[in-house]
């Protein structure tokens, strides 16, 4: 177990039945050293530093360098009060549920992540912003909550330090637009969950207009065992120079073993794959989606490449969160991204028009093509679509997320597009199983 904890520190102390580890079994297995450790060896400066030199990346999906986010919120007695630490675990993105196996299976490594940051921020208060179907991972933090309170974790004068931090567990209404921070800060005050103009950034006018931290909760998770055993063992478990650690990749689809594993930070798109069994008999892989459904396809000339945030970039995709999916050839790549644009188009928050006409405008156009009723102008209005909805054109990044699988498709699997509109049918109605 210890080794599997070194190699894997996130995920290397789960339990094999699925149930998540309680306060015993976390200290047991090391849980609380780093924040020990922190508060009795670590200026908040030189913990913010430690995370900056180790190279982690936030893992929500953007991939912003963790310790410049930290720096950027205002330190000292100047700095306005109270501030805020926020765990973003509205995990929301088609294809993704890495988060849900550590809320569900290590509770405590999360929570203890963000002690770390809250120390680090000189935060007093933290907020958990979870999902409000994740009925299991909330039943699992509520009880981490409770322990860690009873054990002088959190509350006032933590371990006997001058470091008090409130903890707090907030379900939230459900929608997609709350991956995006600003969008969460309004949810979580109460208010309608539409992005916010920027500047000012969260660090410096927040919740409440308050100073805020917000992580993912993959993010926070990472902290501890880094903090714990220092920066150089932390970059030593990646295969990249520039970032840090390891991630929790998945898998879904047509594969054999669809799941989550946790693997060195750059492992290629090949090595996943097999960790997933490989293709299911008598399916063959056309393309996937590396990073949750907001991320541009890959094809088979790609396998090799490395899951990390500069790799997938120089090929045109992004690696988002982390978590495949995987198109089969006897699935139409039509309606998958139909599929797709339907579900951004019901979760924009309707603040711009360009995503609250154009999205819905996008998904009807798909729909028409795959019932066999599109026109060969359909594919350049497709196109165009994606160019007008695209990075500057929108107040957030849903629409500009939205329409990369539709970007990418459009430009992998053209043949598949013409054929619908040649034929006037889905021609693999008579494939699908």
């Amino acid at each position: 177990m210890q080794a599997l904890a070194t190699e894997r520190p996130l995920t290397g102390d789960l339990r094999g039945d699925g149930a998540p580890l309680d306060l015993g079994a976390y200290e047991a297995a090391g849980g609380y050293r780093a924040l020990r450790k922190a508060l009795g060896e670590l200026a908040p400066s030189a913990l913010t530093a430690m995370v900056k030199a180790s190279n982690l990346r936030g893992r929500g999906g953007a991939g912003f360098p963790t310790g410049v986010k930290w720096q950027a919120v205002p330190m000292g007695p100047k700095a306005r009060r109270p501030k805020y630490v926020v765990c973003n675990a509205d995990e929301m993105e088609p294809g993704t549920f890495k988060d849900r196996l550590l809320l569900e299976g290590n509770p405590h490594l999360v929570l203890e992540g963000m002690m770390l940051a809250a120390y680090a921020v000189e935060a007093e208060v933290a907020y958990v912003f979870l999902r409000w179907a994740y009925r299991r991972a909330e039943a699992a933090m509520r009880a981490a909550i409770a322990e860690a309170y009873q054990h002088g974790y959190l509350g006032r004068n933590i371990l006997g330090s001058p470091f008090s931090l409130e903890l707090h567990l907030h379900t939230s209404a459900g929608r997609y637009i709350c991956g995006e921070e600003t969008a969460l800060l309004n949810s979580l005050e109460g208010s309608r969950a539409i992005p916010r103009a920027k500047p000012p950034y969260p660090q410096t006018s927040g919740l409440w207009g308050k100073p805020v931290l917000v992580q993912n909760v993959e993010t926070f998770a990472n902290v501890p065992p880094l903090v714990q055993r220092g920066v150089a063992w932390y970059q030593g478990l990646s295969r990249t120079d520039d970032q840090g650690g390891t991630k929790i990749y998945g898998a879904s689809g047509r594969v054999k073993r669809p799941g989550a594993w946790e693997l060195p930070m750059g492992t290629t798109i090949r090595e996943i794959l097999e960790q997933a069994g490989g293709m299911r008999d008598g399916f063959r892989l056309r393309g996937v989606i590396p990073g949750g459904a907001s991320t541009d396809f890959v094809t088979e000339e790609h396998l090799d490449v490395k899951m990390d945030f500069t790799a997938l970039a120089r090929v045109g995709s992004r690696m988002g969160t982390g978590t495949m999916i995987v198109l089969d050839d006897r699935t139409c790549p039509v309606g998958m991204v139909l599929n797709l644009e339907r579900f951004f188009a019901r979760e924009s928050c309707g603040w711009c028009t360009p995503c609250r006409e154009g999205l819905p405008w996008t998904a009807r156009t798909l729909q028409a093509i795959e019932l066999g009723e599109g026109q060969d102008s359909d594919l350049e209005l497709l196109a165009q679509q994606c160019r007008l909805l695209g990075p500057g054109h929108t107040f957030c990044a849903l629409a500009p997320g939205a329409v990369e699988p539709l970007q990418s498709a459009l430009k992998y699997f053209r043949d598949d597009f013409q054929r619908h509109i040649r034929e006037r049918r889905c021609p693999w109605e008579h494939r699908k199983t």
